[in-house]
């Protein structure tokens, strides 16, 4: 399935919406692995490099975290500021 996607805002923003709002209606609860850049190419109809840059904002933006070889997923962002991988009381 192909989401309807408009020509009013960067395909890549767009793509990072629609897995924000899956975070945020609970579609992708904390801890769950999002889809990665093959599977959201395929899903989307789009280049794997502009999945990557949705995906590197969503980590930026502190909604995802990154773990090489195993994908990324939804991060705790429960009593913590975006970007939180230091180490308690650091």
């Amino acid at each position: 399935m192909t989401p309807d996607l408009d020509r009013t805002r960067p395909v890549w923003r767009q793509v990072a919406a629609a897995i924000t709002a899956r975070i945020e209606d609970g579609s992708y609860p904390v801890g769950a692995r999002v889809p990665s850049v093959v599977e959201l190419s395929a899903e989307f109809g789009i280049a794997a490099s502009t999945a990557q840059k949705a995906l590197a904002h969503l980590k930026a933006e502190g909604l995802i975290r990154a773990e090489v070889g195993l994908g990324s997923f939804v991060a705790d962002r429960s009593g913590t500021a975006a970007g939180g991988d230091s180490a308690p009381g650091a």
